[in-house]
């Protein structure tokens, strides 16, 4: 049975729902990076990197090769990066909706 288009984007969506996964794939857009590097840039135990990680590669976005004595990360799919990029630019468009209504509630009073 074949899963419906909304419920896929949801599933994606879901896998991207994590701070820590969100930071590896901004940092995997850069380059290929190893566990360690990953580890001295995210403010997390190594253990719950792994998790991540691991989901990551479930859904296809990231896949890990070893480089003699690492364990190196690298991006799967071409279009991490204009998502993770569509996400800033919905982040900005939010944040000046807020900053209206803020003056909008500024200039309203306390009504």
């Amino acid at each position: 049975m074949t899963v419906p288009l909304y419920e896929a984007k949801a599933e994606l969506f879901r896998t991207l729902g994590h701070p820590v996964r969100i930071r590896v794939l901004e940092l995997l857009c850069e380059k290929d990076h190893a566990v360690h590097e990953l580890l001295a840039d995210i403010a997390t135990e190594p253990s719950a990197l792994s998790q991540q990680l691991a989901i990551l590669r479930r859904t296809g976005l990231v896949r890990q090769r070893r480089e003699g004595g690492e364990v190196v990360y690298s991006l799967l799919v071409a279009g991490v990066h204009e998502l993770l990029a569509a996400g800033r630019v919905l982040l900005r468009q939010l944040a000046v909706g807020r900053d209206d209504l803020v003056r909008e509630l500024d200039e309203a009073g306390e009504a």
